[in-house]
């Protein structure tokens, strides 16, 4: 058996900024690993409508993880929050201060409007700025309509809430308690898919993710840990292969 301990996909260490990633970033961590989408972007096929089948507004370098990669999903994510001008504003008027936004901040522009991310440790806020909002100008929120507006609201209002926790400071650190199994459960999803896409077995896999004495252990015909890291594999094909949409939230 090949020895797989120094390939790319073996130390689980090289996954944990997977726990601190919100849906849209897993989304392109699943979405990137898509041999076809690799290919798109390798052969330079950057028309928007080719972005598009694969619910982006733009490609995006597949070789960049969620820490670097800036995807501009297609539509978009529920939680973008959508600024416009306020053609008639009240004297108290809050006005759009660019430099205010806390966080780093990235610039995209997706053909039609600039879409701007901006991240602090434990958050991220994804804000589309229409044609004609300059800085100083006073501004508006917009909400998309829907047969059942109140989970639209309900999200941007956890956007907002995220800015205004904040408040002028951006921390330079967060705490965080245990990772929740959901977050575990993606970590350990995108490290037996990267082992599939690598070439190794099934107990290759289980030993990355679960260690050699555990599957030394427990690995035969009908054991738990083999039917897990089977999940595990399917799971992050299925998610690869589509389902990455879900978890976008736009599908």
């Amino acid at each position: 058996m090949a020895d797989r301990s120094t390939e790319a996909w073996y130390p689980t260490a090289a996954y944990l900024y997977v726990l601190h990633l919100d849906g849209p970033a897993l989304a392109w961590e699943y979405l990137r690993r898509h041999p076809d989408y690799r290919r798109d972007w390798l052969r330079r096929r950057r028309q928007p409508e080719v972005a598009q089948v694969w619910g982006l507004r733009l490609l995006e370098d597949p070789e960049l993880d969620a820490r670097d990669a800036h995807p501009v999903w297609f539509p978009d994510h529920d939680g973008t929050l959508q600024l416009y001008p306020d053609t008639d504003p009240p004297p108290d008027a809050a006005i759009f201060e660019f430099w205010h936004i806390p966080g780093h901040k990235h610039l995209t522009h997706d053909g039609k409007r600039l879409v701007l991310a901006s991240r602090w440790p434990g958050c991220c806020v994804r804000l589309a700025l229409a044609q004609g909002l300059v800085d100083g100008m006073a501004y508006l929120y917009a909400v998309r309509a829907c047969a059942s507006p109140c989970a639209s609201y309900h999200t941007i209002t956890a956007e907002l809430d995220k800015l205004a926790r904040v408040g002028g400071a951006t921390p330079t650190a967060t705490a965080r308690s245990r990772p929740t199994p959901a977050a575990l459960l993606e970590l350990h999803t995108l490290q037996a898919l990267d082992a599939t896409l690598a070439g190794a077995s099934l107990r290759e896999t289980a030993e990355g993710l679960f260690g050699t004495e555990a599957v030394a252990a427990g690995w035969y015909a009908d054991s738990g840990l083999r039917s897990r890291v089977r999940r595990l594999v399917r799971r992050g094909q299925s998610l690869m292969r589509g389902g990455y949409r879900r978890l976008a939230q736009f599908d």
